[in-house]
């Protein structure tokens, strides 16, 4: 019980109080903590298709990798704007 009220206060980024929590009717207080799990889940998952889909052009050392950089860089060869 109190772990969830924990849960529910540290997750639900300010809007909801301990006491508020913990005098919440049970159900009320499972509903919350389910929906505040489900979102993070959510974003969670989100988070790591994107990382997981996409290379970076710098490693993690803050190298960049020039190979990469030149194939990207070709579709804007030569389309400069300024003089």
């Amino acid at each position: 019980m109190f772990k969830e009220i924990h849960e529910i206060v540290l997750h639900g980024k300010g809007g909801y109080d301990w006491s508020t929590v913990y005098n919440m009717p049970l159900w009320l207080r499972k509903y919350t903590f389910h929906e505040i799990k489900q979102f993070y889940e959510k974003e969670s998952d989100a988070a790591s298709g994107v990382s997981g889909d996409q290379t970076s052009l710098i490693d993690n050392k803050g190298n960049i990798n020039k190979q990469q950089f030149g194939e990207v860089s070709q579709q804007y060869k030569g389309r400069t704007t300024y003089k």
